[in-house]
């Protein structure tokens, strides 16, 4: 059987046209996949748990032959699933540690004229190997900060389109990063699987590259930004972006203006001890009459008193104040590339 090892694979070190199979539960794939693997999976999520329960209580010998059981009769299946999912007959195949699953599968697909490699330490040494790299990939990070409001996304979004590398932490987590940043986004990948994607993305610009992102809480909504991560990420350079409290208004008006009213009122509900019974009240207010303009100031009185003293934790970090010259993302993106 010839095996891969997780830093190989990810070098590319295997024939074009070869297809990653995983092979656990769906629900482990769901949770976190690595990028671009294809679900096969050996058993389903309730047969796992069974022949889990199995080497737990009774022996590992009865689990195997729950397993081999199970797997007898998926065997055509497997196969021609197998052949589907890899168009090239050759796949490379892993389950959770590297062990009897993925062995299993990789000698029955090689039986039936595919071409198999087994990934060494399985979906567990692969994100180990996907840990280590974000914390010390052969990249510059660079961030862009700035109040609520100020379109930091949209200008990143926008530099990208100019050439810069730009990893897009909000687009990957499906969240804008405040009590509001849910609506209007899919729903939230896992942790897990919002650092496969990271990884993925960042491993994708040349090392010594210098990217940029978007300054960041540790959570982003629900996810939580890897500690290997965010360490790099807080220690970075940091440009900060400043612009008249207007633009800012009319922008969050331009994202949230065709939101659910009753989402909106929701979101200003759960910050409501930190805005204030008044505040909260004036804004649900302008919410029901439709006045987005109003609900928004009021919003950024607690996100810029919030953004003051993030600020002042984040000032060692500050290396340039870039003052927007124009509301357009675009504009802006070219003035931080020539600045």
């Amino acid at each position: 059987m010839k095996t891969i090892t997780a830093e190989e694979y990810f070098a590319g070190n295997y024939p074009s046209g070869t297809t990653l199979l995983d092979v656990r539960s769906p629900g482990e794939y769901t949770a976190g996949r690595l990028p671009g693997a294809q679900s096969l999976p050996l058993f389903s999520d309730a047969e796992r748990a069974e022949v889990g329960t199995l080497y737990k209580q009774t022996s590992p010998d009865a689990a195997l032959l729950k397993g081999l059981e199970i797997a007898g009769s998926k065997m055509r299946w497997l196969v021609e699933r197998a052949r589907e999912l890899a168009p090239d007959n050759k796949a490379v195949v892993h389950c959770w540690r590297g062990g009897q699953r993925s062995g299993s599968v990789a000698w029955l697909l090689e039986r039936a004229g595919m071409d198999v490699t087994q990934l060494t330490g399985g979906y567990k040494g692969a994100r180990t190997f996907i840990r280590h790299y974000l914390q010390h990939s052969d990249h510059n990070f660079q961030v862009l900060s700035g109040p609520t409001g100020s379109g930091k996304t949209q200008v990143l979004l926008a530099m990208a389109e100019l050439g810069a590398h730009v990893i897009d932490l909000e687009g990957i987590a499906n969240h804008k990063g405040s009590s509001f940043g849910a609506i209007g986004e899919a729903p939230q990948p896992s942790s897990e699987q919002f650092e496969n994607i990271l990884f993925s993305e960042l491993r994708s610009i040349p090392p010594g590259s210098t990217v940029y992102l978007e300054d960041e809480s540790r959570m982003i909504g629900h996810v939580y930004m890897p500690d290997e991560f965010y360490g790099r990420l807080a220690a970075a350079p940091v440009t900060m972006l400043e612009q008249p409290k207007e633009w800012r208004v009319n922008r969050l008006v331009g994202i949230y203006g065709d939101a659910d009213p009753d989402l909106l009122a929701g979101a200003f509900t759960r910050i409501r001890k930190k805005l204030g019974g008044q505040h909260l009240n004036s804004a649900l207010e302008a919410i029901e009459a439709g006045d987005l303009a109003t609900a928004a100031s009021i919003a950024l009185v607690y996100y810029d008193k919030a953004y003051h003293h993030y600020g002042e934790r984040r000032k060692a970090n500050v290396v340039r104040t870039i003052v927007a010259e124009s509301a357009d993302p675009l504009a802006v993106a070219q003035q931080l590339l020539m600045t």
